[in-house]
């Protein structure tokens, strides 16, 4: 399968929907709260709200109005010249992203996850079992979906499947488009996911995405030693521009996709031992291509 032509994506960089307008206004409420010395039970005490409700808006998973935001800007003491911004700010947290006309198949806190990687300049990723979802063919996508979810109407497979090709946009828009790192486990080359003609046509894609200048894959082989993958299991990471005045970008986030739902982590230290994890996976790597190529001529 030839790599698609690069494209102005009719989903442009910067077209981010509320994702990251609602997680910058979380994390500065946030810190809010935490500078005012109040624990999330008593700001929602004040504010008549329930804890849950606090946390959701400071993880950045829910939309404010702007009143919302003066109310508790005004019990957490804010600064009177940071009221007004973080107004307007609630007020984005509306947009809406490209992604919603998908939203009967998101499944519960993906669309966080669209947001971001939408938003993002790099992605790092270690995928251990299956290809990554910006590097799948149409067929390798819908043999993933259909044996995953045993039943499911035919139409609703297909909307699954047109949402992760409509993602793969970030890699091949002509404009900006997402710098991907990726390690992959061999066995992943050798599983045989939608039949034989399907795996080979993913690993022609796979083979041609190598060739983008702004794709790299690495292959983790079957004979190599201990690697921190090994512990991790399949994670992404997602690191993001400056903003458009030049301010400090968003921290990145480590995304992880529990077999029960989606794990985010933020916190410097977790940030710092996944991207440790992630260059020791690499120092275990190689580069892609051969190994790729050797798993086609397999199937021959």
């Amino acid at each position: 399968m030839a790599v698609p032509p690069r494209t102005t994506s009719s989903t442009p960089a910067g077209t981010t929907g509320s994702t990251m307008p609602r997680r910058q206004l979380g994390r500065q409420l946030r810190e809010l709260r935490t500078r005012a010395r109040m624990t999330t039970r008593t700001a929602a005490q004040q504010l008549e709200w329930s804890e849950a409700k606090i946390w959701r808006i400071e993880t950045g998973q829910t939309s404010l109005r702007s009143l919302d935001v003066e109310a508790m800007c005004k019990i957490y003491g804010a600064p009177e010249d940071l009221v007004a911004p973080l107004a307007a700010l609630a007020r984005e947290t509306k947009a809406r992203g490209w992604w919603t006309s998908y939203s009967d198949v998101i499944p519960e806190g993906f669309d966080v996850y669209i947001g971001l990687e939408e938003a993002a300049r790099v992605l790092t990723s270690y995928e251990n079992e299956l290809v990554p979802g910006l590097l799948q063919t149409e067929d390798y996508a819908r043999a993933l979906v259909a044996a995953a979810r045993p039943g499911m109407p035919a139409a609703e497979i297909e909307r699954r499947v047109q949402l992760r090709l409509a993602r793969q946009q970030l890699i091949l828009r002509s404009e900006s488009p997402v710098q991907l790192d990726v390690v992959i486990s061999e066995a992943v080359l050798w599983r045989r996911i939608g039949g034989p003609d399907a795996t080979a046509a993913q690993l022609d894609h796979l083979r041609q995405v190598c060739d983008l200048p702004n794709v790299r894959v690495q292959v983790v082989q079957s004979e190599s030693e201990y690697h921190d993958g090994m512990e991790t299991g399949r994670f992404v990471m997602l690191e993001f521009p400056e903003g458009a005045m030049g301010e400090q970008p968003e921290p990145p986030v480590v995304y992880i996709e529990a077999f029960t739902g989606p794990v985010y982590l933020d916190k410097t230290p977790e940030i710092d031992r996944y991207r440790a994890a992630f260059a020791n996976i690499k120092a275990a790597s190689v580069d892609a291509r051969a190994i790729i190529e050797d798993a086609r001529a397999s199937l021959v």
